[in-house]
């Protein structure tokens, strides 16, 4: 039963595998630059205006920086729960994650609508952005690793690393169509918006893709010889 589970998948099937990491990397780093860029342009004046622009612009950063402090703190647990459930469903559970939460931002009320409550709600998603991007960072590559023949496993699990400057790009590419087509004062007061909304459709096509792919054959396999162990004793 343990060999079965453990046989190593078809070339084909390991690129689809690679290929289904490698998208779901690019949306959570798409949107986890994304917020960054953001902080830079508008969420000092959305969200601390009443803070001195130097004072705003660092507080407006400052909610960066958390989603990277909650980063860790993800890769443990996810990778705790990845052990136990497997790595497939806390890969999914990740991209739900981060895609909900980039989606909520592009929904949130602003310090106009809703005063200190605003930049809260803002922290606390950015909070679980990097919560889930750090279970994804090392789920993707584990995933990839454990179904790559053991002659070329670094080179498959290389792979999803290459998420990491493509989401850069993509959202990069997006804020400057949006700011090259769209006034500076439209931008700033619902164009924004766009990009972190362009997340939700992102996130069904990761799924979608995620969805279809195998379990890890070395997973199978563990929880096959646990399941024997249980039944001897």
């Amino acid at each position: 039963m343990a060999a079965s589970a453990s046989a190593p998948p078809t070339t084909r099937s390991l690129k689809r595998i690679v290929a289904a990491s490698l998208i779901g990397t690019t949306i959570e780093w798409y949107d986890f630059f994304l917020y960054g860029s953001a902080a830079a342009l508008v969420f000092n004046k959305l969200f601390f205006p009443e803070s001195d622009p130097l004072v705003g612009t660092l507080l407006s950063f400052l909610t960066y920086a958390v989603g990277f402090a909650a980063r860790p703190l993800g890769a443990l647990v996810f990778g705790h729960y990845g052990d136990r459930l497997g790595r497939k469903k806390l890969l999914v559970l990740s991209l739900l994650m981060m895609g909900g939460a980039t989606f909520a931002i592009g929904l949130l009320p602003t310090h106009a609508t809703v005063g200190a409550a605003a930049p809260v709600l803002l922290t606390v998603l950015r909070l679980v952005q990097g919560f889930a991007l750090g279970g994804e960072w090392g789920g993707a590559v584990l995933l990839v690793s454990e179904h790559g023949d053991p002659e070329r496993r670094g080179f498959w699990a290389s792979w999803p690393q290459t998420g990491a400057p493509a989401g850069q790009l993509l959202a990069t590419g997006v804020l400057s169509a949006l700011t090259a087509l769209m006034s500076d004062s439209a931008f700033g007061a619902w164009g924004w918006r766009i990009p972190f909304l362009l997340s939700g459709v992102l996130v069904l096509l990761g799924l979608w893709i995620r969805l279809s792919v195998d379990e890890s054959p070395v997973f199978k396999a563990a929880l096959a010889q646990a399941e024997e162990r249980k039944s001897a004793a």
